[in-house]
């Protein structure tokens, strides 16, 4: 099916949408800056947001890389590539691109949710692990503070019809989380800022030794460890309502069971259930997918937690489920949600300042260092308590909001 011509938003409503990915999600919401590169991944479906996206670049007086991906070469790919060519690394190609780009925007357009579902999982995580030097530089220049970057997503019939709704109204959820529905969408989302970073700074505040989280989906032990700090999506995600963590991966203990399925690789992942002793996953089922999770959690270091997350309920536009994790993990409702990340943890959730520490420094204070990063989400009540180091307890969390 041919996807713009199905339904496309008004040229003015992905001119809000081209501006909030340039001049407010950069640069850590500060917008882009004169001169800066941008390299713009947009897959062809969409190619009428990449045009938003030059023209908005353009206008800020940035130097836009345009590419459109092409969609539905995947399964041929991981069909006809042998070892050699799954694992191909133009190194230094990617070196001189890794050390031009100021920031990076990526559309994510799935024409074809299933494309990968028989696909062996294996050839797709060997694939992904050899491009990781790639996105470890790019985590580099981040740390310095030279390279930022958004992901947001373009409507299709495909999504929305595994969630039960049409084309137009998949995009009136795009459009309602992302404020452009409002006259002046950056100033919602600057104000939105305001309000996150006020419940950030009372987190940052808390000496938290550990989060003990408990309801009917899990019975949680979770270790910060010294200097962890929360994190709000400044910008690196549109939408973003969560505040995360990088926990220390050594500390995990108990159980969590995931309502919501994950939508990974073709495949759907529903029931999940992970158990954790000594921060490794020592038991995952799930009642759907079971195989692509096992497949998941056996690449380096991905049976271990990467990032612990909340969405307050107050905060979230998104009122229905999407079938992609970008929205899916910020999504609202009487609960709000949790969800966690194994995998790859975020170093900047680190309270000092993240480009002086070496790699032996990160390892011994248990930041998690893996090529996947995979969330899982829940959305059923629970009651998020933090054990302070003075032996305190608060409860920071409950009925899918922030009570700091």
């Amino acid at each position: 099916m041919d996807q713009t011509k199905s339904y496309l938003p008004p040229q003015k409503i992905l001119a809000k949408y081209a501006d909030v990915l340039v001049n407010f999600a950069l640069n850590s919401g500060a917008g882009l800056k004169k001169d800066e590169v941008v390299e713009c991944v947009v897959p062809d479906v969409a190619k009428p947001l990449a045009l938003e996206l030059q023209n908005a670049i353009l206008k800020a007086g940035g130097q836009p890389m345009m590419r459109l991906a092409p969609t539905l070469f995947s399964r041929d790919f991981y069909t006809l590539a042998n070892d050699k060519q799954l694992t191909f690394f133009p190194e230094k190609y990617l070196r001189a691109k890794a050390g031009l780009i100021d920031h990076a925007i990526s559309i994510i357009a799935e024409v074809n949710p299933k494309e990968l579902k028989d696909i062996d999982s294996e050839k797709i995580m060997k694939s992904r692990a050899a491009q990781y030097p790639f996105r470890e530089w790019l985590f580099e220049k981040e740390r310095q503070g030279e390279f930022s970057w958004t992901a947001a997503m373009w409507g299709t019939e495909a999504k929305a019809a595994i969630v039960g709704l049409t084309i137009e109204q998949y995009w009136q959820q795009i459009i309602q989380a992302c404020y452009l529905d409002q006259a002046d969408p950056i100033s919602e989302w600057r104000a939105l800022a305001r309000q996150q970073n006020k419940i950030k700074n009372k987190l940052n505040s808390l000496s938290i030794e550990f989060l003990r989280v408990e309801g009917e989906d899990v019975n949680l032990r979770v270790q910060l460890g010294p200097n962890r700090a929360w994190k709000t999506g400044g910008g690196s995600n549109i939408p973003s309502f969560e505040h995360f963590t990088s926990p220390d991966w050594r500390g995990t203990e108990g159980w969590i069971r995931f309502n919501q399925p994950l939508y990974r690789y073709g495949n759907i992942l529903s029931g999940i259930e992970l158990h954790f002793a000594k921060g490794v996953v020592t038991q995952a089922t799930a009642k759907q997918g079971e195989k692509v999770l096992k497949s998941m959690l056996a690449s380096a270091n991905a049976n271990k937690l990467g990032e612990f997350s909340l969405t307050d309920k107050k905060f979230s536009r998104i009122t229905h489920p999407m079938a992609e994790t970008l929205f899916d993990e910020n999504i609202g409702g009487p609960y709000g949600n949790t969800h966690i990340a194994v995998g790859m943890a975020y170093k900047d959730c680190y309270k000092g300042d993240p480009s002086q520490v070496t790699d032996q420094e990160w390892k011994k204070m248990g930041y998690n260092n893996s090529p996947v990063h995979t969330d899982m989400v829940s959305t059923v009540n629970r009651t998020v308590t933090a054990e302070l180091t003075d032996g305190s307890e608060i409860i920071i969390y409950k009925d899918g909001s922030f009570t700091i």
